[in-house]
């Protein structure tokens, strides 16, 4: 049976992108320009925020950018690439990235451990360190990872029973549009997605998930249709958290698909409509991406649109809108 409301309208074919997973990954990988160069004793970033918890308060919270290998799925619209190494890290490595970040940032209470990939890949994240990894972050009520779909089960309930804190998984569902899906070159489905959702569910973890605004190869109106849906999907799945993150051009082939006219980089209206319909829903925690926003400057109300979505993001509650008569007209002739 169809969950949504309509069937997915078929994409048109690309005039540049081609249809064979391998074939897709070789031209994502020909397409990148050099990664950068980074050290497999430091993580390659890490800062400490303030995200806002269950209970509308903030909470502090600290995020290391894990040093590690480049993850094996070539996603078409990712540039974590850049800070990734060729080969695994040595035993104990990504142990003393994480302490020397967490002597360098003020206390917190939960922690991100990002790795520009999956951390349950043995090759990213030996499974002979989770035991030293876990004493290194014992002291923080809850612990994030990120992770793909089919790399989430046995090694993530071994993760789980080292920790002290809660686990919580975040997973890149990105869309649930069957077709951009799969042309994003994940290499999973909506029901892997759903399937890996459930073992975190039914085994006292929780689930975060990435969406993406503005995903290539879909028009501004099916866009936002299955941005919409991509969220109630997301929910309805048992997420507490959906985070997100406007398509970016800078990895090569979000600029070939833009040449083709395949791929249009969002407004900033389509994270603040995103964002209002996933606050609306009532069902878990919406935060918009932020990062770099600036790119997605194209009018003078861009920065009063970014700081609407950071108040959205702090207070988890829909403020008045931006009223700009150059949006607005824009928004009406599309």
């Amino acid at each position: 049976m169809n969950p949504f409301p309509r069937t997915p309208l078929p994409l048109l074919p690309s005039r540049v992108y081609p249809t064979q997973p391998g074939a897709r990954s070789h031209w994502i990988e020909t397409l990148r320009g050099p990664k950068n160069v980074v050290n497999a004793s430091l993580p390659y970033a890490y800062l400490w925020e303030e995200e806002t918890g269950p209970d509308g308060s903030p909470v502090a919270t600290a995020t290391v950018f894990l040093t590690n290998r480049e993850c094996p799925y070539l996603c078409l619209m990712c540039d974590l690439w850049r800070n990734t190494l060729d080969e695994p890290v040595a035993p104990g490595a990504i142990a003393a990235q994480i302490r020397l970040a967490l002597a360098d940032l003020p206390p917190a209470r939960n922690v991100k451990l990002y790795n520009s990939g999956s951390f349950f890949d043995p090759k990213a994240i030996p499974t002979g360190d989770y035991a030293e990894i876990a004493e290194a972050i014992s002291g923080f009520e809850r612990v994030i990872v990120e992770c793909h779909p089919l790399l989430i089960g046995e090694r993530t309930l071994t993760f789980r029973d080292r920790l002290k804190g809660r686990l919580e998984v975040a997973i890149g569902l990105e869309t649930v549009h069957p077709e951009a899906l799969n042309r994003l070159n994940k290499r999973f489905t909506p029901d892997d997605f759903r399937r890996a959702a459930r073992f975190l569910t039914e085994n006292g973890m929780d689930l975060r998930v990435f969406l993406l605004v503005g995903a290539p190869f879909l028009n501004r109106e099916e866009s936002r249709y299955w941005t919409e849906r991509s969220l109630e999907s997301a929910f309805d799945a048992g997420a507490t958290v959906c985070c997100l993150i406007p398509v970016r051009g800078g990895n090569g082939a979000m600029e070939a698909l833009a040449e083709a006219g395949e791929f249009h980089p969002p407004s900033l209206n389509a994270p603040e409509a995103a964002q209002e319909y996933g606050l609306r829903l009532n069902a878990g925690r919406v935060f918009s991406d932020t990062w770099d926003i600036e790119r997605f400057f194209t009018c003078r109300c861009s920065r009063e649109r970014a700081q609407r979505l950071e108040q959205m993001n702090r207070e988890q509650r829909i403020p008045p809108p931006v009223v700009c008569s150059v949006c607005d007209e824009k928004e009406d002739r599309e």
